[in-house]
């Protein structure tokens, strides 16, 4: 009854772990496992090949076998070995179950072959990964990944499933966990943190924090190329969102704002001038209308003199 329950025990842990597969049966071999995990080491091709073996942790001997037959397990409340397979199962791994696994095994005469050793490395794996993601003042956007739990994690960024290039960050490389990414930047960003043990991603959609690139030319001359809030923008009508792409559009509409600005100015002025000659005119009459009318035949005029002489002769 024991028995079966801790092999129950041993399954439950199994399966709320991480189980990672090594081949230990080079001599120096690395191997990895997660905290918490199961790692399952492959230290030979069948033990029934072998009289005798003896698989030891530092200094301690934790399995003795012969052939098909184990005769001793320091550690099988947590751990299964395979002799027909050759491998040593190791599960609800702690930090202490890392450092040096000797393998020493023995001809049928009892001498002893050349042993093997393994270094056996144990990592907290990687349990969640946060991205988030800021727009900054010129358009750019800042982007950090941080995770949770996990020894020595290794960073990596792709845009859209291809890894990031330089032409789209401003700062940082695919290989760390902060990055400010250019003006024109959009689409899928994924962050992804990973181990030896553990490997966990995180994305979203990104756009390019409402800043549009505008390229055209003023009434006056002045060429404009520069990012820009797009709900502040008075500069120009028409934008590209490619900096290095110029539109005909934009620069004809610009000619045409121009040469509408000009006529409107142009009228204007004629009919400022125009007003001033009517108001000049309108003055004139006014004045003339002011001064008395001159008599046809005035008291003291040469006529007036000759008709009252003539009455007189009468």
């Amino acid at each position: 009854m024991k028995a079966v329950v801790g092999l129950l025990l041993m399954l439950l842990r199994v399966s709320h772990g991480v189980e990672i597969y090594c081949d230990g049966r080079q001599d120096g071999a690395q191997c990895y496992g997660a905290l918490g995990g199961t790692v399952v080491l492959r230290l030979m091709d069948s033990a029934s090949e072998i009289t005798k073996y003896r698989w030891k942790f530092n200094t301690t001997v934790i399995l003795n076998g012969k052939t098909n037959r184990i005769d001793s397990n320091l550690i099988a409340n947590r751990s299964v070995f395979t002799p027909s397979k050759g491998t040593f199962r190791i599960n609800d791994l702690s930090r202490t179950d890392g450092g040096v696994y000797t393998l020493e095994t023995f001809d049928s005469s009892g001498k002893s072959l050349e042993p093997r050793t393994l270094q056996l490395f144990i990592q907290a794996p990687v349990s969640s990964v946060l991205l988030v993601t800021e727009c900054l003042s010129q358009g750019e956007m800042r982007a950090s990944c941080s995770s949770e739990g996990g020894d020595s994690p290794q960073y990596s960024w792709t845009l859209g499933g291809r890894t990031l290039t330089h032409t789209e960050l401003l700062s940082g490389n695919h290989e760390t966990n902060n990055i400010t990414l250019k003006q024109h930047v959009s689409g899928r960003l994924v962050c992804s943190v990973k181990n030896n043990v553990s490997h966990v991603s995180k994305e979203e959609t990104i756009s390019n924090c409402g800043f549009i690139f505008i390229n055209c030319t003023l009434c006056d001359g002045t060429h404009i190329s520069q990012w820009v809030f797009a709900a502040n923008n008075t500069l120009c009508i028409e934008s590209t969102t490619v900096p290095t792409t110029v539109r005909d559009t934009t620069v004809d509409n610009s000619l045409l704002i121009c040469a509408l600005r000009a006529s409107v100015a142009i009228l204007s002025i004629i009919g400022i001038t125009v007003y001033f000659i009517w108001k000049k005119k309108k003055l004139g009459k006014s004045e003339g209308s002011a001064i008395p009318p001159t008599p046809e035949y005035p008291d003291n005029s040469v006529l007036m003199v000759e008709m009252r002489n003539s009455t007189y002769e009468l």
